[in-house]
Parts: structure tokens; C-alpha cells; sequence
């Protein structure tokens, strides 16, 4: 199945966790051209138009995107300009040259008032200038693909590679006798292997398009997910001593951005589409920790 499907891949914000770990789980025979964005900026429409007539790719993966999420609050327009200009000019050169357009968004454009799981149609409403301008950029890419793009939001995205949730907490437990988490603020943490995994099997289903979402199984605070990161580090030996972890509200912590406060996405659909379920977040994150301690 893989040989007959081969193409080439041209894998965009590369350097960043998920585009690092497309790079890491090739399916077999294909090609992949993966560009940090040092190498290609997405904002540059000329660059992008030569990178596409260059590499003919069968498919574009776009995992470049501006994810700092309070500092997208002062820095709105270096947000839009990667997150929707960009993500609307990669669309817009992938169509012209006959290549499919996979585009990777977030939890973070509904604004957690629903309270049950986020379904791919249900209206989206961004509490935050990241979340607009990833909507911004969804709606960018389905214009200049005519609806043949597929979108696939994620949540909490975390992997060996780059800064995330995880990294913070190993620093913050390892230096502090205390460490304060949010507890009223529910999503999904997903190792970045996993959802690679997953748009890889999405790329082997040219039929596919509209909008998915994937994330692991499971659901989680930030104060859950930094107990369960503790409790692995210690068995693993990545922390030499557990600290009290203070479960906060978001009134207590606040910050530059407001988060959704139940950013819970309803995978079914993506989940059938792209084999899953997967794992749950806890056995996921035990992976990774166990692959960080063996690094």
C-alpha cells in the first residue's frame, strides 16, 4: 500500500515538534522535503512559489505556525502574518501546482463555553488572537484549495523536541519547592508522534478533506497532566524528588491570553478516518518520558 501511494512531501515548519516527527515516521518510498522556516517563510508568496515549482511535491504538510500563545497578544500581526497570510499563500501555491494541502490547526479556536466535545462543525469562536488568526488561516486555506484541503485540529501537543508543557513543568519541578498548575482549564494532551503517525495515514487517503480532528484518548487538566508528568519523571528518574503541586484556577493564574476552559475535541469522525483510537494521553507521555530518559 505505501510503495503504490509514494509521492514526495513537502513538510513545512520542520524544525518544530510535529514537523520534526513527520521526519521521524516516514511512511515507506516516499520523499520528504522538510523546510524549517529559516529555509522557507511561508509569508514570502515569491519564496513559496519557488519552493512548490522546485520540489513538484504530491503533497504539502504545513505544520508552520506562530503557537506562542500570550505572546501572539502583543505580537498580532507577526501571528496573522504565519498563521493566516502564510498558511493562505502556501494554500494558494500548493492548488496552483497540483498538490495536496494538509493543514495542521487547534483546539484553541472554540471558545470552551459548549461544554461537551467540540465536533469538526461546530461553530468555532477564538477567545485569544493565536486562536483568530489559526481560524483566520483554516478559512484562508479552504478558500484558495476550493474546499479540497484537509484540516486537521489538534490540542496540548507536546514531543521530545522543542518547548512545551512537559519541558516546563521537568524545569519548573527540578528548580522550585512548589510548583502552581490550572485545574479549571480541560483539553487533551497529544504526543506529537502519534498525531505525526496520524497525518501521515491522512496523506495515504487523497480522499480525504473538509476538516478532522485527532488527538489521544482521553481527557486531562493542566494540573492533571503535570501530576501524571511528575509521577512518570520520578519512576523513570528524570526528577530526583517529587514538590507539592498547587491545583490553581485560571482567576489565580492569569495570563496575557484567555483560554478556552473546556477545549475537549470530538475525535470520532478522525478517529475512524485515520485509525484510530490511539493510546491514551497517560500511556503516550510515558513513551515520551521513557524516550527522554534513554536519550
Amino acid at each position: 500500500m505505501m510503495s503504490r501511494s509514494a509521492g514526495t512531501a513537502l513538510i513545512t515548519g520542520a524544525a518544530g515538534q510535529v514537523g520534526r516527527e513527520l521526519q521521524c515516521t516516514v511512511p515507506a518510498d516516499w520523499r520528504v522535503i522538510g523546510c524549517t522556516s529559516e529555509e522557507l517563510d511561508i509569508t514570502d508568496q515569491q519564496a513559496v512559489q519557488t519552493a512548490l515549482e522546485q520540489v513538484a511535491p504530491t503533497v504539502v504538510l504545513n505544520t508552520a505556525a506562530y503557537t506562542s500563545v500570550d505572546t501572539a497578544e502583543r505580537q498580532a500581526d507577526r501571528a496573522r502574518a504565519v498563521n493566516t497570510e502564510g498558511a493562505g499563500i502556501l494554500a494558494d501555491a500548493a492548488f496552483k501546482a497540483g498538490a495536496r494541502m494538509i493543514h495542521l490547526s487547534t483546539d484553541f479556536v472554540f471558545d470552551g463555553a459548549q461544554g461537551r466535545p467540540y465536533g469538526p462543525s461546530d461553530p468555532p469562536n477564538p477567545l485569544n488572537i493565536y486562536g483568530k488568526t489559526k481560524l483566520a488561516g483554516e478559512l484562508l486555506v479552504r478558500k484558495h484549495t476550493r474546499g479540497s484541503a484537509l484540516i486537521v485540529r489538534t490540542a496540548w501537543v507536546y514531543s521530545r523536541y522543542g518547548h512545551n508543557f512537559v519541558y516546563t513543568m521537568l524545569n519548573l519541578m527540578r528548580t522550585r519547592e512548589c510548583v502552581g498548575v490550572v485545574g479549571d482549564q480541560v483539553g487533551t494532551p497529544t504526543w506529537a508522534r502519534g498525531l505525526a503517525q496520524a497525518l501521515w495515514r491522512a496523506v495515504l487517503r487523497p480522499d480525504l478533506q473538509g476538516v478532522l480532528h485527532w488527538t489521544d484518548a482521553g481527557v486531562a487538566s493542566w494540573y492533571d497532566f503535570a501530576v501524571a508528568i511528575q509521577d512518570e519523571a520520578l519512576n523513570l528518574r528524570l526528577l530526583e524528588r517529587p514538590v507539592p503541586i498547587r491545583c490553581l484556577t485560571s482567576e489565580e493564574h492569569p495570563t496575557p491570553a484567555r483560554r478556552p476552559k473546556f477545549s475537549v475535541l470530538d475525535k470520532s469522525t478522525g478517529w475512524a478516518a485515520l485509525g484510530g483510537p490511539p493510546p491514551h494521553w497517560k500511556f503516550s507521555l510515558r513513551c515520551m518520558l521513557q524516550e527522554l530518559a534513554h536519550a
